[in-house]
């Protein structure tokens, strides 16, 4: 459900092989992906989907009410775009991890995503493969840039 946040979660629980629980929000107005994206997440140990929004600005709305490790958000939403929001939740928030998730397979979005200071960028067409690889390895501090912005 778009607009909820779970102040009830553990999220200093260790796991086996000393990996921490990391919390998630998600920010992607169409819904069906935005469920896609939960059900690839909810099937993986020590990962928790804590928030979903429509767009940036409810996302800066569930932020008031508690702080996820990652966001993973789009570019293109309604009333406020990712990168501004990433721009506004990198300054307010710097230690939450950023992920762009975009179907815009452009160098000037990932530069930007880089500039606002998001740890990565990853296109919808390799999120069924690659997305839990570039959650841990922006948790392991790296930056993650899809593989498939060498085609742009």
């Amino acid at each position: 459900m778009a607009g909820t946040f779970d102040q009830n979660r553990d999220t200093n629980r260790e796991l086996p092989g000393h990996r921490r629980h990391c919390t998630i929000m998600l920010a992607e107005d169409h819904v069906h992906f935005r469920h896609f994206i939960k059900a690839c997440l909810e099937g993986e140990d020590g990962v928790t989907v804590v928030g979903e929004a429509e767009d940036g600005l409810q996302l800066l709305d569930l932020l008031q009410n508690g702080h996820p490790d990652l966001i993973i958000m789009d570019i293109t939403m309604p009333r406020l775009q990712g990168l501004e929001a990433a721009r506004r939740i990198k300054k307010a928030y710097p230690d939450i991890k950023v992920l762009i998730l975009t179907m815009h397979n452009n160098r000037e979005y990932l530069e930007e995503a880089l500039a606002v200071g998001a740890e990565g960028f990853l296109l919808k067409e390799g999120a069924d493969t690659e997305l839990v690889g570039a959650i841990n390895k922006i948790l392991q501090g790296e930056i993650y840039i899809t593989p498939l912005m060498a085609k742009a």
